[in-house]
Protein backbone atom coordinates (compact mmCIF):
# COMPACT_ATOMS: atom_id res chain seq x y z
CA UNK A 1 0.00 0.00 0.00
CA UNK A 2 2.81 2.57 1.08
CA UNK A 3 4.49 1.87 -2.48
CA UNK A 4 1.51 2.36 -4.16
CA UNK A 5 1.36 5.83 -2.32
CA UNK A 6 4.70 6.66 -3.20
CA UNK A 7 4.19 5.95 -6.68
CA UNK A 8 1.03 7.69 -7.02
CA UNK A 9 3.14 10.62 -5.44
CA UNK A 10 6.00 10.39 -7.82
CA UNK A 11 4.03 10.22 -10.87
CA UNK A 12 1.83 13.49 -9.51
CA UNK A 13 5.35 15.39 -9.23
CA UNK A 14 6.48 13.99 -12.48
CA UNK A 15 2.81 15.48 -14.08
CA UNK A 16 3.23 19.09 -12.59
CA UNK A 17 7.20 19.28 -14.05
CA UNK A 18 5.74 18.40 -17.44
CA UNK A 19 2.80 20.51 -17.09
CA UNK A 20 3.36 24.32 -16.78
CA UNK A 21 3.53 26.86 -19.23
CA UNK A 22 0.97 30.10 -21.19
CA UNK A 23 0.37 33.59 -25.38
CA UNK A 24 1.13 36.67 -27.75
CA UNK A 25 4.00 38.44 -28.84
CA UNK A 26 4.27 41.46 -31.11
CA UNK A 27 7.63 42.61 -31.21
CA UNK A 28 11.31 41.68 -32.66
CA UNK A 29 12.18 37.85 -33.19
CA UNK A 30 12.57 36.90 -29.59
CA UNK A 31 9.95 37.20 -27.93
CA UNK A 32 7.09 34.40 -28.60
CA UNK A 33 3.84 33.18 -27.02
CA UNK A 34 1.93 29.87 -26.15
CA UNK A 35 -1.12 27.57 -25.38
CA UNK A 36 -1.77 23.87 -24.89
CA UNK A 37 -4.26 21.51 -26.87
CA UNK A 38 -5.34 18.05 -25.78
CA UNK A 39 -2.24 16.49 -25.82
CA UNK A 40 0.22 19.63 -24.63
CA UNK A 41 1.28 17.43 -21.67
CA UNK A 42 3.75 16.34 -24.34
CA UNK A 43 5.58 19.88 -24.76
CA UNK A 44 4.54 20.89 -21.27
CA UNK A 45 2.28 23.24 -19.80
CA UNK A 46 1.43 25.46 -16.59
CA UNK A 47 -0.66 23.74 -14.51
CA UNK A 48 -2.11 25.02 -11.21
CA UNK A 49 -1.76 22.70 -7.81
CA UNK A 50 -4.10 22.19 -5.53
CA UNK A 51 -3.18 24.19 -2.26
CA UNK A 52 -3.63 23.21 1.28
CA UNK A 53 -6.63 25.30 2.50
CA UNK A 54 -5.30 28.59 2.68
CA UNK A 55 -4.53 30.34 6.28
CA UNK A 56 -1.92 32.20 5.37
CA UNK A 57 -1.30 35.33 3.28
CA UNK A 58 -0.14 33.44 0.09
CA UNK A 59 0.85 36.95 -1.59
CA UNK A 60 2.64 37.90 1.23
CA UNK A 61 4.82 34.43 1.52
CA UNK A 62 5.94 34.81 -1.99
CA UNK A 63 8.19 37.54 -1.23
CA UNK A 64 10.09 38.84 -4.86
CA UNK A 65 7.45 37.10 -7.30
CA UNK A 66 5.27 39.96 -7.03
CA UNK A 67 5.64 43.54 -7.98
CA UNK A 68 3.16 46.28 -5.60
CA UNK A 69 1.16 46.82 -8.81
CA UNK A 70 0.16 42.80 -8.95
CA UNK A 71 -0.69 42.02 -5.79
CA UNK A 72 -4.35 42.98 -5.52
CA UNK A 73 -4.60 41.28 -8.43
CA UNK A 74 -3.02 38.05 -7.37
CA UNK A 75 -5.23 38.19 -4.41
CA UNK A 76 -8.35 38.16 -6.21
CA UNK A 77 -6.91 35.30 -8.01
CA UNK A 78 -6.44 33.50 -5.32
CA UNK A 79 -9.62 34.11 -3.83
CA UNK A 80 -11.59 32.95 -6.62
CA UNK A 81 -9.68 29.91 -7.85
CA UNK A 82 -7.05 28.26 -4.66
CA UNK A 83 -5.74 26.16 -6.86
CA UNK A 84 -3.27 29.36 -8.03
CA UNK A 85 0.14 28.78 -6.25
CA UNK A 86 2.42 32.00 -7.36
CA UNK A 87 5.85 30.29 -6.93
CA UNK A 88 4.70 27.30 -8.86
CA UNK A 89 3.24 29.64 -11.62
CA UNK A 90 6.32 31.72 -11.99
CA UNK A 91 8.40 28.53 -12.28
CA UNK A 92 6.27 27.58 -15.20
CA UNK A 93 6.21 30.99 -16.24
CA UNK A 94 10.14 31.10 -16.95
CA UNK A 95 9.81 27.60 -18.92
CA UNK A 96 7.27 28.71 -20.74
CA UNK A 97 8.76 31.67 -21.54
CA UNK A 98 12.68 29.11 -22.76
CA UNK A 99 10.04 26.85 -24.35
CA UNK A 100 8.31 29.34 -26.57
CA UNK A 101 11.54 31.09 -27.71
CA UNK A 102 13.02 28.04 -28.79
CA UNK A 103 10.28 26.50 -30.55
CA UNK A 104 9.84 30.36 -32.58
CA UNK A 105 13.49 30.02 -33.36
CA UNK A 106 13.99 27.17 -34.31
CA UNK A 107 10.49 27.85 -36.26
CA UNK A 108 8.34 24.62 -34.80
CA UNK A 109 4.68 25.38 -35.40
CA UNK A 110 3.61 22.44 -33.79
CA UNK A 111 5.37 23.29 -30.62
CA UNK A 112 3.75 26.31 -31.14
CA UNK A 113 0.16 25.65 -31.39
CA UNK A 114 0.25 23.59 -28.02
CA UNK A 115 1.74 26.56 -26.20
CA UNK A 116 -0.33 29.94 -28.11
CA UNK A 117 -3.40 31.18 -28.67
CA UNK A 118 -4.62 31.32 -32.20
CA UNK A 119 -3.66 35.13 -32.43
CA UNK A 120 -0.21 34.65 -30.75
CA UNK A 121 0.47 31.60 -32.64
CA UNK A 122 -0.74 33.27 -36.47
CA UNK A 123 1.95 36.30 -35.71
CA UNK A 124 4.95 33.99 -35.17
CA UNK A 125 3.98 32.10 -37.74
CA UNK A 126 3.39 34.72 -40.39
CA UNK A 127 7.04 35.64 -38.57
CA UNK A 128 8.48 32.66 -39.15
CA UNK A 129 7.00 32.15 -42.68
CA UNK A 130 8.71 35.67 -43.51
CA UNK A 131 11.70 34.39 -42.36
CA UNK A 132 11.92 31.14 -44.10
CA UNK A 133 11.24 33.20 -47.56
CA UNK A 134 14.40 35.13 -46.86
CA UNK A 135 16.35 31.93 -46.09
CA UNK A 136 17.70 33.37 -42.43
CA UNK A 137 18.02 30.77 -39.71
CA UNK A 138 18.04 31.59 -36.10
CA UNK A 139 20.92 30.62 -34.10
CA UNK A 140 19.42 32.15 -30.87
CA UNK A 141 20.14 31.19 -27.57
CA UNK A 142 18.32 32.00 -23.79
CA UNK A 143 21.31 32.73 -21.59
CA UNK A 144 20.27 33.30 -18.57
CA UNK A 145 16.28 34.62 -17.01
CA UNK A 146 17.86 37.21 -14.99
CA UNK A 147 14.11 37.98 -13.03
CA UNK A 148 10.42 36.79 -13.39
CA UNK A 149 7.68 38.80 -11.34
CA UNK A 150 4.18 39.00 -11.67
CA UNK A 151 3.45 42.52 -12.59
CA UNK A 152 -0.15 42.26 -12.92
CA UNK A 153 -3.54 39.91 -12.27
CA UNK A 154 -7.44 40.19 -12.83
CA UNK A 155 -9.76 37.87 -12.71
CA UNK A 156 -13.24 39.01 -15.36
CA UNK A 157 -15.64 36.05 -15.33
CA UNK A 158 -13.94 32.48 -15.32
CA UNK A 159 -11.34 34.24 -17.29
CA UNK A 160 -8.00 35.05 -14.85
CA UNK A 161 -4.90 36.83 -16.56
CA UNK A 162 -1.79 37.19 -15.41
CA UNK A 163 1.22 39.41 -16.36
CA UNK A 164 4.99 38.54 -15.74
CA UNK A 165 8.14 41.04 -16.84
CA UNK A 166 10.93 38.80 -18.20
CA UNK A 167 14.44 40.26 -17.74
CA UNK A 168 16.64 37.79 -19.52
CA UNK A 169 19.53 37.46 -21.50
CA UNK A 170 19.87 36.54 -25.16
CA UNK A 171 22.79 35.56 -27.51
CA UNK A 172 21.14 36.52 -30.64
CA UNK A 173 22.54 35.46 -34.27
CA UNK A 174 20.46 35.38 -37.79
CA UNK A 175 22.52 33.09 -40.53
CA UNK A 176 21.92 33.02 -44.27
CA UNK A 177 20.83 29.88 -46.18
CA UNK A 178 24.82 28.90 -46.66
CA UNK A 179 25.09 29.16 -42.66
CA UNK A 180 26.73 32.64 -43.12
CA UNK A 181 26.48 34.99 -39.83
CA UNK A 182 24.60 38.29 -41.01
CA UNK A 183 23.45 39.89 -37.94
CA UNK A 184 24.12 39.17 -34.34
CA UNK A 185 27.06 37.08 -31.98
CA UNK A 186 26.71 34.75 -29.70
CA UNK A 187 29.08 36.01 -27.75
CA UNK A 188 27.83 39.33 -27.04
CA UNK A 189 24.28 38.74 -25.01
CA UNK A 190 21.30 41.08 -25.38
CA UNK A 191 19.40 42.14 -22.35
CA UNK A 192 15.67 41.48 -23.08
CA UNK A 193 12.77 43.35 -20.55
CA UNK A 194 9.27 41.68 -21.75
CA UNK A 195 5.48 41.70 -20.48
CA UNK A 196 4.49 37.95 -21.03
CA UNK A 197 0.61 37.69 -20.17
CA UNK A 198 -1.11 34.11 -19.93
CA UNK A 199 -4.87 33.56 -19.91
CA UNK A 200 -6.96 30.64 -18.68
CA UNK A 201 -10.86 29.87 -17.99
CA UNK A 202 -10.34 28.78 -14.27
CA UNK A 203 -13.94 26.89 -14.05
CA UNK A 204 -12.45 24.79 -17.59
CA UNK A 205 -11.07 21.13 -16.62
CA UNK A 206 -8.30 21.85 -18.88
CA UNK A 207 -5.61 23.21 -15.92
CA UNK A 208 -3.32 24.78 -18.41
CA UNK A 209 -2.99 28.47 -18.82
CA UNK A 210 -1.30 29.77 -22.14
CA UNK A 211 0.28 32.56 -23.46
CA UNK A 212 -2.12 35.32 -24.88
CA UNK A 213 0.17 38.50 -25.45
CA UNK A 214 3.73 39.77 -25.11
CA UNK A 215 5.29 43.55 -25.42
CA UNK A 216 8.41 44.97 -24.74
CA UNK A 217 8.56 46.02 -21.01
CA UNK A 218 9.07 49.53 -20.66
Amino acid sequence: MYVIVILAMIAGFLALRLYSVLGKRTGHEQEPALRPAEERAKVGGLQPRPMPEATGDSVRLAEGLITPTGEAGVRALISADRSFDVPQFVEGAKSAYKMVLEAFWRGDRDALAWLCDADVLGSFEEAIAAREAEGHVLDNRLVRIEKAQIVDASVNGRIAEVSLRFEADIAAVTRDKDGNVIAGSLTDAVGTNDIWTFTRDIRSADPNWKLSETDEAA
